[in-house]
């Protein structure tokens, strides 16, 4: 498994952290359809991602447990998928760290040169700025076509 990659910088890295991180946990995601986090989470669960909500203002989406933090979760967490503002975002990636996540990606406006030297330090991959729901299926289509 690719650890300590800048994934902005590398887009084999990026698809092969796709392929091999089964887990996702989404912070910051949303009960309401018209939201891009619950949107992606959506997406991710139809194409195979076992996907844990983290927000502690909600108690279930979709019927399903919402999480109030990443250490709540019951198994380990391969990608941090963060729809915070950009300025909780170093939180985040401590927690990440703390539990073992291998990947910390950050959506669309979603900026941290502190976050990202954090978790490029500890060993974590990171993105920051990039839709992952975008990217999977941008990548997926270049290995289907390419």
């Amino acid at each position: 498994m690719i650890t300590g990659e800048d994934l902005n910088e590398n887009e084999v890295a990026r698809r092969e952290v796709l392929i091999h991180s089964p887990v996702i946990a989404i912070v910051g995601r949303s009960n309401d359809h018209y939201y891009s986090s619950y949107d992606v989470g959506a997406y991710l669960e139809q194409e195979g991602y076992i996907v844990y909500s983290v927000n502690p203002n909600l108690e279930e989406i979709d019927g399903e447990h919402v999480y109030a933090s990443l250490s709540e979760i019951p198994e380990k967490v391969n990608i941090v998928d963060v729809f915070r503002k950009s300025q909780f975002l170093p939180g985040i990636v401590d927690e990440a760290i703390a539990i073992g996540a291998e990947t910390v990606w950050a959506q669309l406006m979603v900026v941290s040169d502190e976050a990202r030297a954090k978790a490029l330090k500890a060993g974590l991959n990171f993105a920051q700025d990039l839709c992952i729901r975008t990217e999977h299926e941008r990548l997926f289509d270049n290995l289907v076509q390419g």
